[in-house]
């Protein structure tokens, strides 16, 4: 349970108030619970420590209490630390941790009404919801898939920053869409200035006299200034009608790649770390439809491994079937960043070398951790490219985790081996 994505850089936040140093650091916790993120608390003295109740201390009090699973108490000092007069790191904390024990407890409302004050007036990142593992259950909540969608519009119940990192992802895959609109709004506004000029001429000459301009000469100059006016409306419309398309696509593209996974190694993983090394298949169906298609892949086991084809089966309805500990057992390790040209040798060889060990453990199948959450994607896809919610579908990823197409039913596996270019093959790398 992070607090938030501005906590995340220690360094940066580091600041001093009389009397008290307030700073962050990750504490080590059980071996069954990830760090997480804690506000420390250092005073000038003992007895001072030991009679001052502040914000901080009730923050960090809470998420001791968390880590020993006694979450009610812990919801109480989170609450309590909200009416102690908090600066704007300690209420962030205090809301998205608050957030995350009525999560635990089943309450997701509540826990859309913590996330939904801490993203608008706390700066809280959205990419921090999408993490942490500690919302599973939320982010398979219909309140996750509101809280989503007011985030992706972008409204001031919810704040602009989710929406804004959208767009920049979305100009990066349609660059000339802001001149195209730049272009729509100049030449509209040289049309209506020019109808505006034309009207009284046509005035002039649907009265007629001397000196009047030719009839059919300005009604046509009308016409055309009219008529480009709608036309370049309608363009404009239009694009950004396939804006909000895109920005929906790279959502469910975003929260696909925070989805997690167990390795055949009993290594658990996002979906995100498999990016440039493998081609994830999602089946999604009933059981028997599944089933028989794992079972029709395993004559092109061998074509389909070279390819980089990972198998993940996903049965619908089977998270009824599974009792889930509230023990916060799902923790999938976080993505492993890929090193840049400007980092140094040593996180260059350790990014390879992360990488190396990953496909190492690939074992062409995979299984799903929380199908709750992988039902919910699949089904929101299925609406978005107008396939009715249940039906067998397969998707087909992109070495960059991009999906590159779905279908009805199960695959052919004989034409997705012809279809996807060895891991190796120059085609491939264009895909990275």
């Amino acid at each position: 349970m992070s607090m938030a994505a501005s906590p995340l850089h220690p360094g940066l936040l580091s600041y001093s108030i009389p009397e008290r140093c307030v700073y962050l650091r990750k504490p080590r916790l059980s071996s069954q619970k990830l760090p997480r993120l804690q506000l420390i608390v250092s005073f000038s003295s003992s007895k001072e420590a030991a009679t001052v109740l502040t914000a901080e201390s009730c923050v960090n009090t809470g998420l001791d209490l968390f880590s020993k699973r006694k979450v009610k108490e812990a919801l109480e000092k989170f609450e309590m630390a909200l009416t102690l007069d908090p600066n704007p790191i300690e209420a962030q904390a205090a809301l998205y941790n608050k957030a995350c024990c009525h999560a635990f407890r089943g309450e997701s409302k509540e826990a859309a009404d913590c996330l939904r004050t801490a993203l608008r007036d706390y700066d809280l990142k959205f990419s921090i919801i999408l993490n942490d593992p500690d919302l599973t259950t939320f982010r398979a909540s219909p309140e996750f898939r509101e809280l989503q969608d007011e985030a992706r519009r972008g409204s001031k119940e919810i704040g602009f920053g989710f929406r804004r990192d959208l767009k920049m992802i979305g100009e990066v895959r349609s660059p000339f869409r802001g001149v195209r609109r730049f272009f729509y709004v100049a030449f509209t506004a040289a049309a209506g200035i020019s109808t505006l000029f034309t009207i009284p001429r046509l005035i002039r000459s649907v009265q007629g006299g001397d000196g009047a301009p030719d009839l059919l000469e300005t009604a046509g100059n009308a016409g055309i200034n009219i008529a480009g006016i709608v036309v370049l409306v309608a363009l404009f419309l239009w694009d950004n009608k396939k804006e909000e398309e895109q920005l929906s696509q790279i959502t469910r593209d975003e929260t696909l790649s925070r989805l997690p996974l167990r390795l055949s190694t009993n290594r658990m993983i996002q979906l995100v770390e498999l990016r440039d090394t493998a081609r994830p298949v999602i089946l999604a169906g009933k059981r028997r439809s599944v089933t028989a298609a794992l079972k029709s892949a395993e004559r092109f086991r061998t074509d389909l491994a070279k390819r980089g084809v990972l198998l993940v089966p996903l049965i619908f309805g089977s998270y009824r079937d599974i009792v889930f500990s509230r023990e916060g057992d799902i923790r999938p390790t976080p993505a492993t960043p890929i090193a840049s040209a400007g980092e140094d040798f040593e996180k260059k060889t350790e990014s390879i070398i992360a990488k190396s060990k990953l496909k190492a453990e690939l074992r062409f199948k995979a299984e799903v951790v929380s199908p709750e959450e992988w039902e919910r994607w699949i089904k929101d896809q299925q609406k978005a490219e107008g396939v009715k919610p249940g039906e067998d579908v397969y998707i087909i990823l992109r070495l960059d985790g991009r999906v590159r197409r779905s279908g009805k039913g199960m695959p052919d596996w004989s034409q997705i081996v012809k279809e996807l270019p060895p891991v190796e093959d120059f085609l491939s790398k264009l895909e990275r």
